[in-house]
């Protein structure tokens, strides 16, 4: 135990430099082998009683569960168990469960204290991902299982999930996805529908366009005419805002008109690159400090680190243009149209040099999100029930229940079709997005369902249109890739250093505090710190997970 105590130490040492945000042991023969199929996912029945799995479980044990909360839900409740949903989901699946929920904000502190204590809960949901653009734990999965800190699964998959073990052995892809190289799977995924891939993009207020006579803008220098007009006629301080979330996160919008990405990307030859250091980085570089130095970006964008200074910038007349989540589009529009009826946005291409060029990159996630999946700690008493009780978002009641709540209170059938009630999408105070967190999961490790939408407004529905218009689905460096243990120390080694400092030098260039002279003694710096190290190891787990 002491050992152990020690181990979980050295680990929380590890995680405290080890890059979270910034952009996953070998087995057993019968942990290895894995589920196929063809077809594609579909919400299964319930469990049979031939698979020895009913619910309501009959069980007298208890489990425990840390996870973010949705932001949303605190308004109404602070713990899950005690919502609507909450209490539903003990209801149908007999288990109850004690929710730990990190404080706003905090969650990465909290995650890197949780694995250095010796008190782990039962399951834990967080970014169980593979590259360092999305493991939260130094090494991913498999390092993760190796340390024991989490379980692999494979075998209570087999035992105890039949819901998931169904929906793997229909769709190869999402299999290939959820595994590491040796086959082991180690946490239950959030799956997302086909049309739930792209919810992230720029958007701009369409009411000044209109005013000011402007179309929307598709390239670099139609944003620059707008963001001028924006500036010198509308008197927006901060013409073009966005958050920042340890770098600027407007998701290669301006940089991937440039064939390049602030971040690693695949290039059209399958080769991974770190767009920071490309020579085409420059130029975007240098196109964003003309726009700062002019006041056309948000002068303290690096201090926008959470989304209430965005959604002010956005719902007041000191911004008229960001990057952001779809679902922002219908809470600034609930907000701005109470202050101004003519309050509109409309969402812009992602923004190419020339007219007509298809955009090189943009956001477009896979149907498996490593960021929100669910884990069972090495600590579990009770792994079995865990598994069980995760695997029922997975058949068809438990997936109505994560994607639309409880049915004649957040959504009736129509003809078979659900559809959000009067309550969820009526009140006069709040949204359909903060209602339905009561009542629903809307991120997690369930199956998602393409019928479900939180769109309140047609320009919602004709972003996502606009926004997938890319070629991000060849360049997007997937978030699942699983380095070997040996890698992953190497990659827990060099890129913490690596992207701070390119991050660091980022906002520098931007602000004008250093000259954009400086750029080839920057990538030469990076360079030294060991970046052509990490882009073959990422080269390397993106050929093994094309071989799987």
């Amino acid at each position: 135990m002491k050992k152990k105590l020690l181990q979980r130490k050295s680990i929380g040492v590890a995680l405290s430099v080890a890059v979270a945000s910034s952009l996953f042991v070998a087995c057993s023969k019968d942990q290895t082998s894995s589920p196929s199929g063809t077809n594609a996912p579909k919400a299964t029945n319930q469990p049979t009683a031939a698979a020895g799995i009913t619910y309501p479980l009959q069980t007298q044990d208890s489990l425990t569960s840390w996870e973010q909360i949705n932001p949303n839900l605190p308004a109404f409740f602070p713990n899950l168990a005690d919502s609507p949903f909450g209490k539903q989901l003990e209801k149908e699946t007999g288990v109850k469960v004690k929710y730990t929920h990190p404080a706003d904000g905090q969650s990465k502190d909290q995650f890197n204290l949780l694995i250095a204590s010796n008190n782990l809960p039962d399951v834990i949901e967080y970014s169980w991902g593979g590259t360092g653009t999305a493991a939260a734990y130094p090494g991913g999965p498999e390092k993760a299982i190796a340390d024991k800190v989490i379980l692999p699964l494979n075998d209570l998959i087999n035992k105890n999930a039949p819901n998931l073990k169904k929906l793997l052995q229909q769709d190869k892809e999402l299999d290939k996805m959820i595994k590491t190289d040796s086959g082991t799977y180690y946490a239950f995924p959030m799956i997302r529908p086909d049309n739930g891939l792209v919810f992230r993009g720029p958007m701009l207020r369409k009411d000044w366009l209109d005013e000011l006579n402007l179309p929307v803008p598709t390239t670099i220098d139609e944003w620059y005419t707008v963001l001028k007009a924006f500036k010198e006629k509308k008197g927006a301080t901060a013409p073009l805002t966005a958050q920042y979330s340890g770098e600027l996160n407007i998701q290669d919008a301006f940089i991937g008109a440039y064939k390049t990405a602030n971040r690693f990307y695949v290039d059209d030859q399958g080769k991974v690159k770190y767009g920071p250091i490309d020579p085409q980085f420059k130029d975007a570089l240098t196109l964003l400090r003309k726009w700062y130095a002019e006041g056309l970006i948000d002068k303290d964008f690096a201090l926008n680190t959470d989304s209430k200074t965005l959604d002010n910038r956005m719902v007041s007349d000191t911004s008229g243009a960001t990057v952001y989540l779809l679902s922002a589009v219908g809470k600034w529009m609930d907000t701005g149209k109470k202050k101004d009826p003519k309050y509109q946005l409309v969402a812009a291409p992602y923004p190419t040099v020339n007219k007509g060029e298809r955009a090189f990159i943009g956001q477009r996630d896979f149907k498996y999100n490593p960021a929100v999946s669910k884990a069972v700690s090495a600590s579990s008493k009770h792994p079995d029930l865990a598994v069980q009780w995760m695997d029922y978002a997975y058949g068809q009641k438990g997936a109505m229940l994560f994607n639309f709540g409880i049915e004649g209170e957040s959504y009736t059938l129509n003809n078979g079709v659900p559809t959000f009630t009067d309550k969820m999408t009526k009140d006069p105070k709040y949204n359909l997005q903060q209602l339905i967190s009561q009542y629903t999961k809307p991120n997690g490790p369930f199956l998602g369902d393409s019928r479900k939408s939180f769109n309140t407004y047609k320009e919602q529905d004709d972003a996502v249109k606009v926004w997938e218009q890319t070629d991000a689905a060849k360049h997007v460096l997937p978030g699942f890739l699983t380095p070997t243990v040996d890698e992953s120390k190497e990659l827990a080694k060099l890129t913490t250093a690596i992207s701070s400092y390119k991050e660091e030098m980022f906002v520098k260039f931007v602000m004008g505090k250093e000259p954009i002279e400086k750029f080839d003694e920057y990538v030469k710096r990076i360079k030294e710190m060991g970046i052509d190290n990490v882009v073959k190891i990422y080269q390397d787990s993106l050929d093994r997970y094309n071989k799987r």
